[in-house]
């Protein structure tokens, strides 16, 4: 409702947000080597950004922001023309969140420093490394097919969920337009040219783009897609759908699974949200058009693709304890958020006080 989400509530909510994203512990974990986080594990860790402020979510709405952003962020993967623009897209991404943040310097040092640590250590990788990292994050969301409206009607998605990859347009960055084949001889000379006609229509790109902390992106893929004119829904393709009916995740748990958690719990601090504490009541995000289509979407939508939140409860073991409120203490959140101050500046006083 426009009247209860004000400006000063939307800068708060990014602000809080942000910098909980860019916190530079957190970072530090996300940046060691590791293996792939499971489903699960990403939607814990997204359940948790996302609520990383006065704002709430309830499950139905939780369930179709994080359906938008797995396929959003698969289309963009999935389209990128060449394995190394992965780094232009997370760049794109990176300049957008700037935007949000312009005026908070704390939070802007803290991006700032990730796109640094970016630039560091990805502009060395091969295309081939790059390529290892497109090919792992396509299967992950391989089995993914969520329609989403603006794909639709953009003709980008098919009605099944499936992705349309484009046959004209610029080609990738150092290669040629298709249409012509030569041939070589056992020393390498070029003693045959013979063309072909292509069904696209295929052009040489003007530029590269650019991989420093500022400049031109060239890739429009990772800028914002969305606007307030064009809603957005995402349904289950039928496929999906069975696909989902066949594959139930075993409930029981497994070492592993508690592995991975214990990892989130010193990730994020072992901390269940907090309801808004004092006289902030908070306010509720609803990402349907009525409370009505909100509740039928939950009641509608397959349990087997409902995540659940799990709480991690650090409190019974001494040791660990004492190791999560030595992570916590560390957790500094530069950016001061006027009127706050007694809600202290690290992330235990930070999730504490929602």
């Amino acid at each position: 409702r426009v009247d209860e989400w004000t400006d000063v509530d939307r800068k708060r909510v990014m602000n809080d947000i942000i910098s909980t994203m860019f916190n530079k512990k957190f970072m530090e974990e996300l940046f060691k080597p590791q293996d792939l986080y499971s489903k699960k594990a990403l939607r814990t860790v997204y359940d948790r950004l996302a609520h990383a402020s006065i704002m709430r979510l309830n499950q139905a709405s939780m369930d179709k922001l994080y359906d938008l952003m797995t396929m959003a962020f698969k289309y963009q993967v999935l389209l990128c023309p060449r394995p190394r623009d992965i780094l232009l897209v997370t760049f794109n991404h990176l300049d957008a969140i700037k935007d949000f943040i312009s005026d908070s310097p704390g939070i802007l040092n803290q991006v700032d420093e990730t796109f640094r640590r970016l630039i560091e250590t990805y502009n060395c990788f091969s295309d081939g490394e790059f390529q290892l990292i497109r090919q792992t994050l396509l299967i992950f969301f391989q089995d993914m097919h969520i329609r989403v409206s603006i794909f639709l009607k953009d003709k980008v998605q098919n009605s099944n969920g499936r992705f349309v990859l484009p046959i004209s347009g610029p080609v990738p960055w150092g290669t040629e337009v298709p249409g012509l084949i030569r041939i070589f001889n056992h020393k390498g000379v070029e003693v045959k040219r013979a063309e072909f006609t292509t069904a696209g229509n295929y052009v040489t790109p003007q530029r590269e783009g650019s991989f420093e902390l500022y400049g031109d992106r060239v890739l429009k893929l990772g800028t914002n897609m969305y606007s307030v004119t064009r809603p957005v829904e995402t349904h289950m393709s039928g496929s999906s759908k069975n696909l989902a009916s066949q594959a139930k995740e075993n409930t029981a748990p497994n070492p592993l699974a508690k592995e991975e958690l214990n990892f989130l719990a010193r990730l994020l601090g072992g901390l269940d949200v907090q309801k808004p504490a004092g006289g902030e009541t908070g306010f509720r995000l609803n990402l349907f058009t009525t409370d009505e289509e909100e509740e039928h979407a939950a009641q509608t939508r397959p349990e087997e693709l409902s995540y659940k939140v799990i709480n991690i409860e650090a409190t019974q073991e001494p040791g660990q304890q004492a190791e999560l409120s030595r992570i916590l203490g560390e957790l500094e959140v530069a950016e001061p958020r006027p009127g706050s101050a007694e809600k202290g500046e690290d992330l235990l006083a930070l999730m504490d006080g929602l």
